[in-house]
């Protein structure tokens, strides 16, 4: 694909005139946009560049998922394979694991993965060796904007050392660079890429103004704030918000469990409240690439400045608990029916980390599974969204998912819901299972007996 936008002799050219050329371009659909990372959040924003009229080209390293969108198919449960067609059909959309490309664009976002390590530290080495591949290809006027969830200073003293050194050239003077956190929230029919606000940071004005370019081309509404770092805690607060309330709604639980009071019914009362009072639910744990990790980033950047984040790891240690105290319930029911785990037929339901969506990252069904499988259980699992059991980096579990019948159902000890999917049968679970372990209160709304519902 020949570039649409290399200016000939842009070392004479000034930083803000390279900034208002890069402008002119996203503004009349002219600039090519890149995207590294085609997974769950890089390929939604290919799709939704592509949209808005862009010419794309998507990086990977991973040859499968490069070889899948050539075909025309999609491994993104909610961009479907018609879709993907569409999309490399008028040859407006390049995959590609070829990182020379990078000359031929105008702008590229990072959509790479940034996990823990083994010690609950930030592991960066996506961010690293994604920056390590642009470097040698960066050019004069690019704009680099990095998406991937991360602690505040990341993008600057991370990122733009590596692009820098790679590429011989400097941010804020001959490429501009910014930070806007990606905003997704999978399963939820109201929210999508297409009309989430944008938080946009940029290392100085003019890469402020290209990066409120690019998005404000292809969201309804983007929000400037005053820096990269201010952007990256931004999207730290979002989800560390979120996974502090589950933590309380989690410790609630165990204690209302205790008291032979319902958690579901209190939370419900408290709803009625019209003012100061937002519904968090609880759950066998915190799953997907954020809420489960977000926190721990924080906590790890205050320990640098000396800082104690006393309330965010206290949140963190009960939200990690929660997988075994569902194993405990396990226990517990199974006792009550005068069955040990071991040897025990337990069906599991739903493996993805939240309902409706196929992805499995950091789903608490694996920390279950393997838990139940330690204590010699006899393991199956149904979900409609996820087939086969992937390979994650810390669980390595194959199995294959059940039809959810009533033969399988009244096959086994145990019934335990880890995901609420939609379209699971939800009366059918109730009526045919022994015993239901429910610490997603799937089956809190269904007719007929309880006595044999754990929730």
């Amino acid at each position: 694909m020949s570039s649409l936008a290399a200016d000939r002799g842009t070392d004479a050219i000034d930083y803000s005139e390279l900034s208002r050329r890069l402008i002119s371009r996203l503004e009349n659909k002219t600039a090519i946009v890149g995207v590294v990372g085609l997974g769950y959040v890089g390929l939604p924003l290919v799709n939704l560049c592509h949209k808005k009229g862009f010419q794309v080209v998507g990086f990977d390293i991973d040859q499968r998922k490069v070889d899948s969108l050539k075909a025309g198919r999609s491994y993104i449960g909610h961009i479907p394979d018609a879709r993907v067609q569409e999309l490399v059909a008028d040859g407006r959309f390049q995959p590609t694991t070829d990182f020379s490309k990078m000359r031929e664009i105008d702008t590229v976002s990072i959509c790479v993965p940034t996990p823990l390590n083994d010690y609950r530290d930030p592991d960066l080495s996506f961010i690293e060796s994604t920056g390590r591949n642009l470097a040698p290809h960066i050019r004069r006027g690019q704009l680099v904007v990095l998406e991937s969830t991360t602690y505040p200073g990341t993008t600057e003293e991370v990122l733009r050392p590596i692009l820098e050194q790679g590429s011989g050239l400097k941010a804020g003077v001959d490429f501009f660079l910014g930070y806007s956190p990606e905003r997704e929230d999978p399963g939820n029919p109201n929210f999508s890429t297409s009309n989430i606000p944008k938080v946009v940071g940029g290392l100085d004005r003019e890469s402020q103004a290209v990066s409120m370019a690019l998005y404000g081309q292809v969201v309804p509404k983007v929000v400037g704030v005053s820096s990269m770092e201010v952007a990256e805690a931004c999207k730290i607060l979002e989800n560390t918000y979120r996974a502090v309330n589950i933590a309380l709604v989690n410790e609630l639980k165990v204690v209302f469990d205790r008291m032979g009071l319902s958690i579901w019914e209190v939370i419900e009362a408290a709803k009625t409240k019209p003012f100061g009072f937002q519904a968090f639910y609880p759950g066998p744990g915190l799953g997907g690439h954020c809420i489960p990790i977000d926190p721990f980033y924080l906590t790890w950047l205050a320990k640098r400045y000396g800082l104690n984040t006393r309330f965010i790891e206290l949140a963190g240690e009960v939200n990690t608990r929660m997988p075994r105290y569902v194993v405990e319930q396990v226990i517990s029911g199974l006792n009550r029916h005068s069955k040990s785990v071991r040897g025990s037929k337990i069906g599991i339901i739903g493996i993805a980390y939240k309902k409706d969506v196929d992805d499995p990252r950091e789903s608490p069904a694996f920390e279950i599974i393997e838990e139940l499988l330690h204590f010699g259980a006899d393991l199956s699992y149904h979900d409609p969204h996820v087939p086969v059991l992937p390979k994650m980096r810390k669980h390595d579990i194959r199995l294959n998912s059940q039809t959810l019948s009533t033969g399988w159902l009244e096959s086994l000890d145990c019934t335990l819901i880890v995901t609420d999917h939609s379209a699971v049968d939800w009366n059918l679970v109730a009526r045919h299972s022994r015993l239901v372990i429910d610490p997603r209160n799937a089956c809190g709304k269904i007719s007929g007996p309880r006595e044999h519902i754990v929730n």
